[in-house]
């Protein structure tokens, strides 16, 4: 009798030295006394990471291995093996070509699945091997009904029900509010909206954007900065859809003329979920952006963001100084919110007195004491930052400076002892000098309070599943000044597969330039000069462009050139006055 994997497995551990022998005793005790994979007691344990689990079983066995968890497979190859049949042997169809179909097996020794399975398909099978954790995440995503295909279910049983016609009305009469009350609370409508929201968070969506069309509602995610369609419901669920969000955001459900914001949060697979919501009234309704803030999600770790270790040095010595004012800028949505989170994460200590001022606060720090603003209470961020003041703090972060009172108070904070965080709305780290000349700071104060701006963009990581190389033809090399090693300028895309849902990109990362105000910079500011002047002193003087720093990944494989050029504006874009 031909021996079992699990006997397999432990000859191999030990043979090749990856674990003690007592260690392996103590797992197998574990396993009797417990149950379950001794693959996975072995990781759990710490005996032996994942990765190396794999390859030593695939070197062993000869079979190749794979990460289920980076891989996206076809719904129509799902197909092929049954649910029960699945769990059942721990199977699972990868992909189909011709006459052959790959599976992904806990047990490749198993050779009765492999007879049953050819038996049931009628394809020649070829094994790959992955971990029974894996295995039973992939059936239970996989074999799991869709969210819009639930959606559409719950929508054909209303339409069969009594209750749909509450909803079904002419898209000029609006439903009284006592109905609408009545309709967030039913079984479908609660549904409904939970599965929009699910499916959101595990598409790693930023935002959900529910908007009323002329004869139906539109569903769009947006995924790695970039907008796709999920799905059209009907038009006759909107009112119900729209309210009940206003339900879970304590607004008012009655009001439909004016625009409200609120947040919410929700527990979804053991973690929890923050979102924010504003809900704006259109022509054809009122139109929803849901925001995501999956804090597990979430990196507030500086170094994880993707800078280049130059812009990174500059961040980490300036954000140790004790007093000045450091700002990052950027358009919505390029995350100058999540590294400004990270610098205080960064300087944390208990010796510290870190307080900050949001509208609202996106992520919980623990150790650092965080204050809502509340413009329509007359808690503005001016207000709260002339409180902050009297609370001896060492560093202030403000969300947001938006005006020339908010900016006033942050520019004295800096010039007395306090080290002052902010974002600001421009689009390079020298437009933020003329953005503060046009608000009305006096160049002395400038030159005087800031020591640092960044400005940001983020960029679409190239899928690692289906990465390929490229030679850059000559001609735009030259345009775009690329310094070409080896008489060749090598970059990478991605040709699109299903772990990336066919775009060629998983994943985003943070380009950022980093002005220092050294002395040459503030004398320029003190005479006026304009902008592209301070921008060639600067980059005289080191600073890395945005640009510069995307090509620089672009040729590191991590993006591709086409979403730098997409995000960014080089010098030959810029014509100088």
């Amino acid at each position: 009798m031909p021996p079992t994997l699990k006997e397999r497995l432990t000859k191999i551990l030990i043979d090749k030295k990856l674990i003690k022998e007592s260690d392996l005793d103590k797992a197998v005790s574990l396993q009797k006394e417990k149950g379950g994979s001794l693959s996975d007691i072995l990781v759990n344990l710490g005996l032996i990471s994942k990765n190396d689990l794999l390859v030593a079983l695939s070197q062993e066995l000869g079979i190749p291995p794979i990460n289920l968890s980076r891989y996206r497979i076809d719904p129509t190859v799902i197909k092929l093996i049954p649910k029960k049949t699945a769990k059942h042997y721990k199977i699972l169809p990868i992909s189909k070509v011709k006459d052959s179909l790959t599976v992904a097996m806990a047990d490749p020794l198993n050779i009765f699945a492999i007879d049953d399975i050819k038996a049931l398909t009628g394809f020649k099978i070829n094994p790959v091997i992955t971990t029974d954790k894996d295995m039973n995440d992939a059936i239970a995503q996989y074999y799991e009904e869709s969210a819009y295909t639930a959606i559409e279910k719950i929508v054909e049983d209303m339409k069969e029900s009594a209750e749909i016609k509450m909803v079904e009305e002419s898209a000029e009469e609006a439903p009284i509010s006592s109905d609408l009350l009545r309709m967030t609370q039913e079984a479908p409508v609660v549904k409904i909206t939970n599965l929009l929201l699910a499916e959101g968070v595990s598409a790693r969506s930023s935002d959900i954007l529910i908007e009323p069309l002329e004869h139906e509602v539109r569903v769009r995610n947006r995924i790695d900065g970039i907008l796709h369609e999920a799905k059209r419901i009907p038009k006759s669920l909107h009112s119900a859809i729209v309210s009940r969000l206003k339900v879970m955001s304590d607004l008012n459900i009655a009001e439909r003329r004016l625009p409200q914001d609120g947040r919410f949060k929700i527990r979804l697979a053991g973690r929890e979920i923050d979102f924010r919501i504003s809900v704006l009234p259109s022509s054809k309704g009122e139109k929803v952006a849901l925001r995501i803030l999956d804090k597990s999600q979430a990196m507030l770790d500086i170094e994880k963001l993707g800078f280049d270790q130059i812009s990174l040095e500059g961040i980490r010595k300036d954000s140790k100084k004790p007093h000045g004012m450091i700002l990052i800028c950027g358009p919505t949505g390029c995350g100058k919110t999540t590294t400004l989170y990270s610098i205080p994460e960064l300087i944390n200590s208990p010796e510290k007195n870190i307080v900050t001022v949001e509208d609202p606060i996106e992520y919980i720090i623990e150790g650092i004491n965080q204050v809502t603003a509340r413009p329509d209470i007359g808690l503005t961020f001016a207000g709260s930052l002339r409180s902050i003041l009297r609370q001896d703090p060492n560093v202030i972060m403000i969300g947001e400076i938006r005006d020339l009172d908010t900016v006033d108070i942050a520019i004295k904070a800096a010039l007395t002892g306090h080290l002052v965080l902010s974002t600001l709305h421009t689009t390079t780290a020298t437009g933020s000098i003329t953005r503060l000349v046009n608000m009305g700071v006096e160049p002395f104060l400038i030159t005087s309070s800031l020591i640092l701006v960044g400005a940001q963009r983020l960029v679409r990581k190239i899928c690692h599943a289906c990465k390929e190389s490229y030679t850059l033809n000559e001609g735009i090399a030259e345009k775009l000044k690329i310094k070409v090693k080896s008489g060749k300028a090598v970059f990478y895309r991605g040709k699109g597969c299903e772990a990336c849902r066919g775009t060629g990109y998983k994943g985003r990362l943070g380009l950022i330039e980093i002005l220092s105000l050294r002395p040459k910079i503030k004398a320029l500011i003190l005479e006026g000069a304009q902008e592209h002047e301070i921008r060639e002193t600067a980059r005289l003087e080191g600073m890395k462009t945005l640009r510069e720093n995307g090509i620089q990944n672009a040729q590191e494989g991590a993006t591709t050139l086409d979403e730098v050029l997409r995000v960014t504006v080089g010098d030959q874009d810029i014509e100088a006055p």
